[in-house]
């Protein structure tokens, strides 16, 4: 079939925006995937930025959608183009441009919205100025109707607050709550395991591996994939992950490195060295503010209270309002610009066109500017960002928001940290494997009309070098601006740990998983802002919910679909009916 090249500018135009709202899924959808995990210190940025890469990537290449909803999600009919190719590559080129535009403002507002939402309500604003409204799908229809994303506003955040939160009062009353919780969450680190297995096995048969068929397993297939799966990870927890946490926390080993994790239970024979007992458990502090005096727990050991006293003795250091002793210590900023030129290793002397002198804005000044740019997400200070800059009035409002929830023993997170970073993963790669297709399906149609001519049908193939280019452009979209997301979720919202991302993580899984199979519409961004709301509900105080923050982001969610809708709609409109000469 001859290709539309009268209309190469829209293919261009389209190819662009979809690229765009592929970077913003990566920059939004997939970095509040992350925020729990690096909110409670599980994972650093650079640590998460790696991990989302290679899962989201993998997830989106190895077994994303090999074909795409030609009409998004059933929202319009074909039959709205009436036979025109033309007509029908205009009306996604302006559905994907509108919602790629739309979610890089939310991303530069940190708004952490739904691009499902966004990509369906941007192909609805289009069907009503092409068919009319009597062309759009307005009620439930099977869940497929635009009346699913006004019920999705409350479905799920209710549901992923509920389920949360059930698994964090489990883990509270079951663990944290006991006098000495380390060796229950040890002892119980196999049937987390299981259970989160279980649960992120369910995630990729009904969400995450749309090119497998895994749906068409059957009620005893997909049994028997579930149990065997949770099954084998429960194994492996308890052959490799039990000996490296007792050696690590119980006998605090300090030589412990993480690639000893691989020698399973030969670490029980491990020999910690002859001063470990003297030394403070061998974790990460998982701590957002200093103990209190009823967090620090009872102890014979005296490195642990020596350990926990300055640790709190730091963390009120940094806390404290950095206040001047007197006007003579403010200093202007003229002074520190002389003195950041003076401390410059490489000055410009002379006219900044000699040769030596481009030689070193090349070399000194632009390179460094560049590597900061595709730099700066992974090492931005995620926890001072939620927190506020210290003597802020925004940092000491977010103080009295930790100090309503109770910090656990950094031995005990430690437990969970490992099960959080597991789910992360797997909701990431779900992630890639599902949702990049609300990028790349618009994009295939409009390469598919514009390439041969015709109409694309209910499904239209995807190429692989789409996946691929819009799998790249996902991660660089997280790596380069997540951050922007990250730091108005998890502590931005309620004081995190490991055992609460956890829940919050696998809460949000089960909301998912149960949506998907019954049909119920669900954006996993409102899933994990729900899930977060309903474990900081468990600490018993409403105050311990920064409840501006979540009015912040439920406006995004509701802004979204007039926004997006209105716009393309007008979009495509005013293309379809602008004045034109008569040849």
């Amino acid at each position: 079939m001859p290709v539309l090249h009268q209309y190469d500018y829209l293919f261009a135009i389209g190819t662009i925006f979809a690229l765009l709202d592929a970077y913003n899924i990566g920059a939004n959808d997939v970095a509040n995937s992350f925020a729990t995990s690096v909110a409670s210190k599980s994972l650093t940025m650079k640590q998460a930025a790696l991990a989302a890469s290679i899962m989201e990537f993998t997830g989106a290449v190895a077994v994303g959608a090999r074909t795409a909803d030609t009409i998004k999600s059933g929202i319009i009919s074909s039959s709205a183009f009436q036979g025109n190719v033309g007509v029908q590559l205009l009306g996604f080129v302006c559905a994907i441009v509108v919602s790629g535009t739309w979610l890089m403002i939310c991303t530069r507002l940190s708004w952490p919205v739904s691009t499902t939402y966004s990509i369906v309500s941007a192909v609805a604003g289009v069907g009503v100025a092409i068919g009319g409204t009597d062309s759009v799908q307005w009620g439930w229809n099977g869940g497929k109707g635009l009346a699913t994303i006004f019920a999705g506003f409350l479905i799920a955040p209710a549901m992923a607050g509920g389920f949360a939160a059930i698994v964090y009062l489990l883990v509270k009353y079951g663990v944290l709550a006991r006098r000495n919780p380390f060796p229950y969450a040890l002892a119980s680190g196999p049937l987390v395991f299981f259970t989160a297995a279980a649960v992120m096995t369910l995630a990729i048969v009904y969400k995450g591996a749309p090119s497998l068929g895994l749906k068409d397993l059957g009620s005893a297939g997909t049994a028997a994939a579930v149990v065997g799966s949770a099954a084998v990870v429960a194994l492996f927890s308890i052959l490799f992950w039990v000996p490296f946490v007792y050696c690590k926390v119980a006998r605090k080993d300090y030589t412990l490195r993480f690639y000893h994790f691989f020698l399973g239970p030969l670490l029980w024979w491990r020999q910690p060295p002859a001063d470990a007992a003297d030394r403070a458990a061998n974790v990460v502090d998982y701590r957002i503010r200093a103990d209190r005096p009823d967090e620090l727990k009872p102890t014979a050991n005296a490195g642990d209270v020596e350990a926990s006293q300055r640790s709190s003795e730091v963390d009120e250091k940094i806390y404290e309002d950095p206040t001047p002793a007197d006007g003579l210590n403010q200093r202007s900023l003229l002074a520190e610009e002389v003195e950041n030129q003076k401390a410059d290793p490489h000055p410009i002397e002379g006219a900044w066109i000699e040769p030596k002198n481009l030689m070193i804005i090349l070399r000194y000044k632009a390179v460094p500017f560049i590597k900061m740019i595709f730099t700066h997400g992974l090492t931005m200070d995620i926890h001072k960002e939620q927190a506020g800059t210290a003597g802020t009035a925004e940092h000491r409002r977010m103080m009295a928001i930790y100090e309503r929830a109770k910090q656990y023993p950094n031995e005990t997170e430690a437990c969970y940290s490992f099960v959080q970073v597991l789910t992360a993963c797997v909701n990431s790669f779900a992630h890639g494997a599902n949702d990049l297709a609300n990028a790349i399906g618009p994009w295939a149609v409009i390469y598919h009309t514009w390439s041969t001519s015709t109409l694309a049908g209910k499904k239209t193939d995807v190429p692989i070098w789409m996946l691929v280019a819009g799998a790249a452009t996902l991660v660089l979209g997280l790596v380069t601006y997540g951050y922007n997301i990250m730091k108005v979720l998890g502590n931005k919202i309620t004081l995190h740990s490991p055992s609460r991302g956890f829940s919050m993580e696998l809460g949000s899984a089960i909301t998912v998983v149960l949506a998907s199979q019954y049909g119920i519409p669900v954006s996993t961004t409102m899933c994990i802002t729900g899930a977060t709301v309903g474990v900081a509900l468990c600490n018993g105080d409403l105050r311990s919910v920064n409840w501006r923050a979540v009015a912040w982001i439920f406006a995004g969610w509701v802004l979204t679909v007039p926004v997006v809708g209105t716009i393309s709609g007008l979009v495509c409109a005013m293309v379809l009916n602008a004045p034109h000469f008569i040849s």
